[in-house]
């Protein structure tokens, strides 16, 4: 999208190998009035110039972090109130959204954390902040603060410039995040757009796609060394002084992901990017790997927006094994699996750990070509190994807006609505459902218009038969969950039993065809369809142990 020229002078505030370079140059690309400062200069070129629109480039310390050191942008924005300037475009980065295992993906510009954040989220928070103080005031120009995702040209921040540019760049091991990662071009019609609508508030800038760590760094041609965090955080202390790349503040963004919603950008700017992360690496590379075979430019491929990865999920020799030999699982009902379009699938969750949602995702593939999609609580992306597993397997944070998203296009989301709590039911009430929560599968059915598909299956509370817990709050604290289960394979409880399962799947409920919408918000309606679902598969899984001759076989 290209912004008609403009006579009005825009001064834009930064160093010459910044953001701000980039920035100066393709605006002047576009016919725009750019002229580029360093900010010791601004004070006099803004009382010269008199610009129409000043756009301020955070100075970044690569000596400690490449965070942003906000004492000169204080003054030039106490500077353009003082004149008069119109706009006042502040650019600054997603790095704000502090990543974590609780971090839901793809957040909009009013995602707050109470958990504490590493030390360059805090830094951008703080900058924006002491920003937004000095342009207050009545005189002041409207503020439009542009958060852009990670860019890798001369304006990137180091460490993702360096996580493609270095041939053996270190990563977590037993994580692969999602990234964004910004188009320079991007970066400029987003600035294009914010000077023609004159908009205030806070935007998110990001590329139409994200992509996984690995995958970039395959694109990229580099070959990752991982290492455990354990053992980054001292050696990254240890060579922090040598680069910002190397600092230990920066583990975080390899090992969770710190996405950001772009659309508050495309309503209110009609910002839409043209270019997906994937594209933006290999920009940087020249369009090819530096370390691969190919002669010609590479098409890259489109990613999973949570990191889905259906030939991973195919090629796991391992679940194959799980499924068809150790566990020996029978399904019946999958000609209710609808073979396309939406559905809410409703499970029973035991045994603490994912194997039943795992082996359900298996045998959909195989049985019906559909990837399921299922919520997940925090603690399953919280340690190494495990992260990648779910996220590789079709985990999704588990919130309302995730949960919409898999619905609208069109997928099967997987649900447990007794929670976390579900899955540590003592084993002498392991097939007596417990309480539904708030229902929330019902709402969200209800809201978008899709069928619920519940599904019960008897065997999977024996692989880990919880016979007693362990109150201990460092453990509670530590792991996310309610207590420290004791199985008969305690203490070795990863380990699982080889009990035979029956999995069944029930005719589905069409509640879309019976209730509009606009029933996700009559509590009483809510609670009687929940009601109905857990009768149906409390009836369905007392038929299946009736059923049963054996635990085992």
């Amino acid at each position: 999208m290209t912004k008609p020229a403009s006579s009005e002078p825009i001064l834009i505030i930064g160093e010459r190998r910044s953001v701000a370079q980039g920035l100066a140059a393709g605006l002047r690309r576009q016919g725009q009035s750019a002229v580029l400062r360093r900010a010791p200069e601004a004070q006099a070129e803004l009382a010269r110039l008199r610009p129409a629109s000043l756009i301020v480039a955070p100075e970044l310390s690569s000596s400690l972090d490449w965070s942003p050191q906000p004492q000169e942008a204080v003054g030039l924005a106490e500077g353009a109130a003082q004149l008069g300037l119109r706009r006042l475009i502040l650019l600054s980065s997603t790095l704000i959204y502090p990543p974590s295992h609780h971090h839901p993906g793809y957040v909009d510009e009013s995602y707050k954390t109470a958990r504490p954040a590493p030390g360059p989220a805090r830094r951008w928070a703080d900058y924006e902040e002491r920003l937004r103080a000095a342009a207050d005031s009545p005189k002041a120009p409207a503020l439009c603060v542009l958060r852009t995702a990670p860019l890798l040209g001369p304006a990137g921040q180091g460490p993702f410039r360096h996580l493609v540019d270095s041939g053996l760049p270190i990563t977590p091991l037993g994580y692969d995040p999602t990234l964004q990662i910004l188009h320079e071009d991007d970066l400029v019609q987003a600035v294009l757009a914010a000077l023609e609508t004159s908009p205030e508030g806070v935007f998110n800038v990001v590329p139409s796609q994200a992509i996984p760590v690995r995958q970039a760094l395959q694109l990229a041609g580099s070959r990752r060394l991982p290492l455990p965090v354990s053992l980054q955080r001292p050696l990254r202390r240890l060579l922090s002084p040598l680069g910002a790349a190397a600092h230990p503040g920066w583990i975080e963004y390899l090992r969770h992901s710190f996405t950001a919603s772009g659309l508050q950008a495309s309503r209110q700017l009609g910002f839409e990017a043209r270019y997906t992360s994937a594209q933006a690496v290999l920009a940087r590379t020249g369009g090819k790997p530096r370390h691969g075979s190919s002669d010609g430019p590479v098409s890259p491929p489109r990613y999973d927006r949570f990191g889905l990865d259906r030939d991973y999920v195919r090629s796991r020799v391992l679940l194959r094994f799980m499924h068809d030999i150790y566990w020996r699982i029978e399904e019946s009902g999958w000609e209710n699996v609808p073979r396309q379009g939406r559905a809410v699938l409703v499970g029973i969750h035991r045994g603490f750990m994912p194997w039943d949602g795992v082996m359900l995702m298996h045998g959909a593939v195989q049985n019906s070509g559909r990837f399921p999609r299922f919520l997940i609580h925090p603690s399953l992306v919280k340690f190494p190994g495990l992260a990648t597993f779910m996220t590789k397997m079709g985990g999704v944070p588990s919130n309302h807006e995730n949960a919409d998203w898999v619905l609208q296009n069109d997928h099967i989301l997987g649900v447990y609505p007794e929670g976390i709590h579900g899955a540590f039911t003592p084993y002498r009430e392991a097939y007596s459902l417990g309480r539904f929560g708030r229902s929330d599968f019902v709402r969200i059915a209800l809201r978008n218009r899709a069928p619920i598909l519940p599904v019960v299956t008897a065997g999977s509370a024996e692989i880990f038969p919880i016979l007693g817990r362990l109150d201990w709050k460092w453990f509670r604290r530590f792991t996310e969950w309610p207590y420290l289960p004791i199985t008969p394979t305690f203490p070795l409880a990863p380990l699982p039993l080889p009990s035979k399962w029956h999995t069944r799947f029930l005719p589905p409920f069409h509640i879309e065809d019976e209730h509009p919408p606009q029933a996700a918000d009559d509590p009483a309606l809510v609670r009687r369809i929940s009601i109905r679902v857990r009768d149906a598969m409390q009836e369905a899984v007392e038929e299946l142990l009736r059923q049963r001759k054996s635990i085992w076989r």
